[in-house]
């Protein structure tokens, strides 16, 4: 058997559906940031040490929100698992 569905969703329904970060305010504040420092003219400009806080913390929440949509779906999958068997047992017993 096969099974289509199909999903008419926009790029941050998608993201949010699948539990991703939205990054654009992250985005528009670290370039907000980097442009700040660059146009102070700082000594010894460097993009990454400006970067590093704002990726730490994107990150961490990233790797916490993946982590519970693989959870997610290996919860489904044993609940599946354990259906079938239900399936495949009831099965059985009604042949005999």
């Amino acid at each position: 058997m096969k099974v289509h569905v199909e999903f008419d969703l926009t790029p941050a329904e998608f993201r949010q559906a699948m539990g991703l970060p939205d990054v654009e305010v992250f985005q528009q504040e670290l370039m907000a940031h980097i442009r700040q420092q660059m146009e102070a003219g700082v000594e010894g400009y460097d993009p990454w040490s400006l970067m590093q806080p704002f990726l730490q913390q994107g990150m961490a929440q990233g790797v916490a929100s993946f982590g519970h949509y693989q959870q997610m779906l290996m919860d489904m999958l044993r609940q599946a698992d354990t259906q079938s068997d239900g399936e495949t047992h009831s099965s059985k017993r009604k042949k005999t």
